[in-house]
């Protein structure tokens, strides 16, 4: 009994310490980054399994150096970015930042909606975006912060679906485990656009922008002086490793399930989402089917306010503006008007012609320009005495974040090449 109580006191603790880190890394498998590892399983099968893998350690170390810049300085990366570089450095990051944003909030809100309408047939997509929009924007503005971060956290819950999905067909462990831990690479247009996808959809700028600015709002909500401690830090590097691991693991899953069901069954070409849900009907029943669908829904009420969030938190801190989650809607309004506009905006892709597929495109190239950018800054804020005092980087996170920033810039060139 008494093992039982000790166990579950440690459970709720580490439960307790979970917050942003957990839901950024939840936000990072969002409709869209679902539509990407769903097309690398069923083009490829289970050849890009082992991304999952690299991709945990380049992502964490990243996350973690956003979240300690926040901690740090009691500022969001955009405060601290003001403050320490050229304004032109800003403004730029700003300029590539928000057409993004807003091309993946219309992904994401699209991906939703089309999932809806395969859940009820008989009610258009259409109408479901636009009622997961308005639903979205009344809970950011009427909940306070801490019932939006208690929702979200709850809320990542819904990802372990992806987990149960490939245990509903027959897999091959064997070959799961090669694939998972000896890269295969094929020197292809192809294949090398996929890794590229899959790059941008797990090491996405957005989230280096949440990251830091939620580890503030966090620290404010507690309206307590926190002293930044060793405590606090490893607290924190606790969240985001648990965070990014839960990520490259739904990542993992997804790949797995469409790399075993679809593409064993010549079905090698997915495109958006309710492609793959649909697929997975006749192959693997309607349980898949229905917990791969709902997934997607319950990952767009996680992603789509972390990306609306962190544009937000972007222009705010850019223009001086009140800002914060905990605050109320006449206490912030110009951060809650961004909140709205950027909703509205990704909606408004739906009805212009942009299709998903090209949003993610375009989101992708944008990303893959901003990121390297991004690393670069963030690498030389996180060595930077004058701003980190005794929290600069360590060696190990150096070396995972040069290798982020050098595999991100070829990824970058990479997309220039096979775009052009």
């Amino acid at each position: 009994m008494e093992i039982k109580k000790n166990t579950a006191g440690r459970l709720t603790r580490f439960w307790k310490i979970l917050g942003p880190g957990l839901v950024t890394g939840a936000s990072d498998d969002d409709p869209s980054g679902i539509a990407t590892y769903s097309q690398a399983g069923a083009a490829f099968g289970l050849s890009t399994l082992w991304t999952a893998l690299i991709a945990f350690p380049l992502m964490a170390s990243i996350q973690q150096m956003c979240a300690r810049i926040g901690i740090v300085t009691c500022n969001g990366l955009t405060g601290t970015l003001k403050k320490n570089y050229p304004r032109p450095v800003l403004y730029l990051m700003l300029l590539f930042s928000f057409p993004a944003i807003i091309l993946n909030i219309g992904a994401d809100i699209a991906g939703m909606g089309a999932v809806g309408n395969l859940l009820f047939p008989s009610i258009d997509a259409t109408y479901f975006s636009v009622v997961f929009t308005l639903l979205l924007l009344a809970l950011i503005i009427y909940l306070p912060y801490q019932k939006i971060a208690s929702t979200l956290k709850y809320l990542c819950i819904a990802l372990l679906v992806y987990l149960v999905v490939p245990f509903l067909y027959k897999q091959d462990f064997l070959k799961i485990l090669s694939s998972t831990f000896i890269p295969s690479i094929q020197f292809n247009k192809e294949f090398i656009s996929i890794l590229v996808g899959i790059l941008g959809t797990t090491i996405s700028p957005y989230l280096f922008f949440w990251q830091a600015s939620i580890e503030v709002e966090e620290m404010n909500h507690s309206r307590i002086q926190l002293v930044v401690n060793k405590k606090i830090i490893k607290d924190m590097q606790q969240d985001v490793d648990f965070g990014m691991s839960f990520s490259g693991l739904v990542m993992f899953f997804i790949i797995l399930t469409t790399g075993t069901v679809l593409f064993n069954s010549g079905i090698h070409q997915i495109d958006t989402v309710e492609q793959a849900a649909m697929a997975l009907k006749p192959l693997a029943g309607n349980l898949a089917y229905l917990l791969f669908a709902i997934g997607v829904i319950g990952t767009g009420f996680i992603a789509i306010p972390v990306l609306s969030g962190s544009l937000s938190y972007i222009f705010a801190e850019t223009f001086g503006w009140e800002q914060g989650l905990d605050k109320k809607f006449h206490e912030a309004k110009a951060f809650y008007i961004i909140i709205a506009i950027s909703l509205i905006l990704g909606l408004s892709l739906n009805y212009i012609g942009i299709s998903p597929v090209k949003a993610l495109i375009y989101t992708a190239i944008l990303y893959g320009i901003t990121a390297p950018v991004l690393i670069a800054i963030i690498l030389h804020i996180s060595n930077n005495k004058k701003i980190m005092g005794e929290f600069t980087n360590s060696k190990i996170s150096n070396i995972l974040g040069f290798t982020a920033l050098i595999i991100m810039t070829a990824a970058a060139l990479a997309l220039f090449y096979l775009q052009w």
